[in-house]
Protein backbone atom coordinates (compact mmCIF):
# COMPACT_ATOMS: atom_id res chain seq x y z
CA UNK A 1 0.00 0.00 0.00
CA UNK A 2 1.15 3.84 -1.05
CA UNK A 3 0.24 6.31 1.59
CA UNK A 4 0.73 9.58 2.55
CA UNK A 5 -0.42 12.14 4.53
CA UNK A 6 -1.46 15.93 3.25
CA UNK A 7 -1.92 19.17 5.65
CA UNK A 8 -4.41 21.00 4.11
CA UNK A 9 -4.58 24.50 5.44
CA UNK A 10 -8.13 25.99 5.34
CA UNK A 11 -7.45 29.41 7.45
CA UNK A 12 -10.55 30.00 9.75
CA UNK A 13 -12.74 29.48 6.40
CA UNK A 14 -15.38 27.19 6.68
CA UNK A 15 -15.93 25.12 3.13
CA UNK A 16 -15.37 22.60 0.96
CA UNK A 17 -11.70 22.46 -0.26
CA UNK A 18 -11.16 20.78 -3.62
CA UNK A 19 -8.41 18.07 -2.71
CA UNK A 20 -8.93 16.27 -6.62
CA UNK A 21 -6.00 17.23 -8.68
CA UNK A 22 -3.87 15.99 -5.00
CA UNK A 23 -5.58 12.49 -5.68
CA UNK A 24 -5.04 12.74 -9.32
CA UNK A 25 -1.10 12.97 -8.59
CA UNK A 26 -1.12 10.66 -5.71
CA UNK A 27 -2.43 7.84 -8.45
CA UNK A 28 -0.53 8.82 -11.16
CA UNK A 29 1.05 6.18 -13.00
CA UNK A 30 -0.33 3.03 -9.97
CA UNK A 31 -2.45 0.98 -12.34
CA UNK A 32 -5.41 -0.14 -11.11
CA UNK A 33 -6.04 -0.09 -7.35
CA UNK A 34 -8.66 2.18 -4.78
CA UNK A 35 -7.88 5.25 -3.45
CA UNK A 36 -8.84 5.69 -0.10
CA UNK A 37 -8.95 9.44 1.38
CA UNK A 38 -9.38 9.78 4.89
CA UNK A 39 -10.00 12.73 7.64
CA UNK A 40 -8.68 11.61 11.54
CA UNK A 41 -10.99 15.01 12.66
CA UNK A 42 -14.09 14.66 13.94
CA UNK A 43 -15.06 18.13 12.82
CA UNK A 44 -14.54 17.46 9.08
CA UNK A 45 -15.71 14.98 6.36
CA UNK A 46 -14.94 14.19 2.99
CA UNK A 47 -18.32 14.62 0.02
CA UNK A 48 -17.52 13.83 -3.94
CA UNK A 49 -19.58 16.27 -5.35
CA UNK A 50 -19.26 18.65 -7.78
CA UNK A 51 -17.92 22.27 -6.69
CA UNK A 52 -17.86 25.32 -8.19
CA UNK A 53 -21.29 26.26 -9.45
CA UNK A 54 -23.20 27.22 -6.17
CA UNK A 55 -22.97 23.65 -4.61
CA UNK A 56 -21.08 24.53 -2.31
CA UNK A 57 -22.54 27.61 -0.96
CA UNK A 58 -25.63 25.32 -1.45
CA UNK A 59 -24.18 22.52 0.78
CA UNK A 60 -22.53 25.11 3.29
CA UNK A 61 -26.20 26.68 3.82
CA UNK A 62 -27.99 23.15 4.08
CA UNK A 63 -25.85 22.49 6.70
CA UNK A 64 -26.43 25.75 8.63
CA UNK A 65 -29.76 24.45 8.61
CA UNK A 66 -29.88 20.93 9.33
CA UNK A 67 -27.14 21.41 12.22
CA UNK A 68 -27.64 25.29 13.39
CA UNK A 69 -24.55 26.95 14.63
CA UNK A 70 -26.24 28.29 18.29
CA UNK A 71 -25.74 27.10 21.89
CA UNK A 72 -28.99 23.86 21.60
CA UNK A 73 -25.92 21.66 21.23
CA UNK A 74 -24.99 19.88 24.78
CA UNK A 75 -21.05 19.40 23.16
CA UNK A 76 -19.84 23.36 23.81
CA UNK A 77 -16.53 24.68 23.65
CA UNK A 78 -14.88 26.86 20.65
CA UNK A 79 -16.86 29.26 18.38
CA UNK A 80 -20.53 29.49 18.85
CA UNK A 81 -22.12 26.80 17.13
CA UNK A 82 -19.23 23.72 17.90
CA UNK A 83 -21.21 21.80 18.96
CA UNK A 84 -23.09 20.76 15.44
CA UNK A 85 -19.10 20.63 13.75
CA UNK A 86 -19.28 17.45 15.96
CA UNK A 87 -22.28 16.33 13.72
CA UNK A 88 -21.12 16.72 10.60
CA UNK A 89 -20.62 12.76 9.89
CA UNK A 90 -24.27 12.52 9.27
CA UNK A 91 -23.82 14.25 6.41
CA UNK A 92 -20.06 13.79 4.90
CA UNK A 93 -18.41 10.37 5.92
CA UNK A 94 -14.57 10.92 7.46
CA UNK A 95 -13.64 8.43 4.38
CA UNK A 96 -14.09 7.92 0.60
CA UNK A 97 -12.97 5.18 -1.83
CA UNK A 98 -12.22 5.85 -5.48
CA UNK A 99 -11.86 3.26 -7.88
CA UNK A 100 -8.56 3.96 -10.53
CA UNK A 101 -7.89 2.69 -13.20
CA UNK A 102 -4.77 3.10 -15.65
CA UNK A 103 -3.50 5.47 -12.71
CA UNK A 104 -6.89 7.55 -13.20
CA UNK A 105 -9.31 8.55 -10.78
CA UNK A 106 -12.83 7.30 -12.08
CA UNK A 107 -14.54 10.23 -10.88
CA UNK A 108 -17.63 11.41 -13.29
CA UNK A 109 -17.42 14.33 -15.36
CA UNK A 110 -18.44 17.05 -12.59
CA UNK A 111 -17.38 14.59 -9.49
CA UNK A 112 -14.41 16.08 -7.34
CA UNK A 113 -13.06 15.22 -3.73
CA UNK A 114 -13.24 17.60 -1.16
CA UNK A 115 -12.44 18.19 2.49
CA UNK A 116 -15.53 19.86 4.27
CA UNK A 117 -14.91 21.97 7.17
CA UNK A 118 -17.13 23.40 8.98
CA UNK A 119 -15.50 24.28 12.17
CA UNK A 120 -13.68 27.61 11.70
CA UNK A 121 -11.91 26.68 15.11
CA UNK A 122 -8.94 24.45 13.44
CA UNK A 123 -6.97 26.63 10.38
CA UNK A 124 -5.13 23.23 9.44
CA UNK A 125 -6.75 19.89 8.39
CA UNK A 126 -4.66 15.95 8.07
CA UNK A 127 -5.92 13.94 5.11
CA UNK A 128 -4.57 10.78 4.35
CA UNK A 129 -4.19 9.20 1.33
CA UNK A 130 -3.87 5.89 0.81
CA UNK A 131 -3.47 3.58 -2.66
CA UNK A 132 -4.23 -0.15 -2.86
CA UNK A 133 -3.03 -1.71 -5.97
CA UNK A 134 -5.09 -4.27 -7.53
Amino acid sequence: MKTTELTVQTGRRRGLFDLTDVCEQFVAGEGDGLLTVFVPHATAGLAIMELGAGSDADLMATLDRLLPRDDRWVHRHGSAGHGADHLVSIVASPSVTVPVVGGHLTLGTWQSIALLDPNADNATRAVRLAFLAG
